[in-house]
């Protein structure tokens, strides 16, 4: 469900039935009660929009956009409120990540736990209902919904997601270097230079490397997912901030492993090879995160003074990030 894009954003000082919307919303998540008057947009509607964009791994602005107006949207959808199956455009939830998380818990796997219902996820549906003799027709409806609870009670303890293991053998059985990999990177503007110098650097490791310009997320996550890269790197200019960050995906209580894995190798060799602060790792749900299929991280950086001075530098200690993390140990 989307808001109209003629209401969006919604930030301070507005008012209208959408901010009422918004305020219903996050009250019925716990973000409340709110001080402001129903319909208006004030600081402590604002703050409660930050809270949410905070525990959800959104960035923290306190403006309710697209993005964050359809995250509340999921995340008020709780399991057996509908029926899940698979469909285009596909559907999204904190229901389908429960249900994703329980498949997984029970040795089925969903792919990554990330609340978007596709072909793995109906794939690992079918197989729980064919082991629990029910109709196989990838359909969460009353009866599977019953018999997945019912089969769910018997453990004890959170057990160890299936999702978590298939990652880290796959990492475990890749080729520990670039060589023959295909690298995607996503560089939307203001990093052309050092792009352009990590393209060069993984094409003289070995690796097949497509450049993605595309100013939407959404867009370069789909594109890198047809192209079945091996690892993604987004690249984003940070003009004023002084620094490196670099954010994978984590939510639903669950991440990439190997996007963590490869956050972490580009904070050791990016910001001593510039200078700059060493903002950390930062486990987030943006889409370009939540939606890839592969090992993705999205690399902060700037001032862009300096990136434009040192870009060369910048796509070496990269690429040698890149190389780093190819090589592992995964355990």
């Amino acid at each position: 469900m989307a808001a109209p894009d003629d209401v969006l954003p919604l930030l301070e000082g507005g008012a209208g039935e959408a901010v009422s919307d918004v305020q219903q919303r996050l009250i019925a998540l716990g973000f409340g009660p709110l001080t402001d008057p129903p319909g208006w947009f004030g600081r402590a509607t604002r703050a409660a929009v930050e809270a949410f964009q905070r525990r959800r791994g959104l960035r923290v602005d306190g403006i309710c956009g697209q993005h964050t107006w359809q995250t509340l949207v999921e995340a008020g959808v709780a399991l057996g409120d509908r029926p899940l199956y698979r469909r285009t455009p596909m559907l999204r939830g904190d229901d389908v990540a429960e249900l994703q998380q329980r498949l997984s818990a029970l040795g089925f796997y969903p792919g990554r736990v990330d609340g978007i219902f596709g072909d793995v996820t109906a794939a690992s549906l079918r197989e729980f209902q064919e082991n629990a003799a029910l109709p196989v027709d990838g359909i969460l409806g009353h009866d599977t919904l019953a018999e997945l609870r019912r089969v769910a009670a018997r453990g004890s303890g959170p057990p160890q997601l299936v999702s978590t293991v298939v990652a880290r053998e796959r990492l475990r059985q890749a080729p520990p270097t670039l060589a023959g990999r295909h690298v995607a990177i996503g560089e939307p503007g203001g990093l052309a230079v050092p792009a352009a110098a990590l393209r060069r650097r993984l094409v003289a490791h070995g690796a097949r490397v497509t450049t993605l310009h595309h100013p939407d997320d959404r867009a370069q996550a789909q594109a890198a997912n047809g192209a079945g890269v091996a690892a993604f790197l987004a690249l984003r200019l940070e003009p004023d901030r002084p620094g490196c960050m670099t954010a994978f995906y984590s939510g639903y209580r669950d991440e990439s492993v190997g996007g963590r894995l490869l956050a972490e190798a580009v904070q050791r060799k990016v910001p001593p090879a510039l200078g700059i602060p060493d903002l950390g790792e930062r486990g987030m749900s943006l889409p370009i995160l939540r939606e890839t299929r592969m090992p993705a991280v999205i690399v902060e950086i700037g001032p862009a003074s300096l990136v434009v001075e040192r870009g060369a530098v910048l796509g070496e200690a990269l690429a040698g990030a890149l190389a780093a993390w190819a090589t592992g140990p995964w355990d």
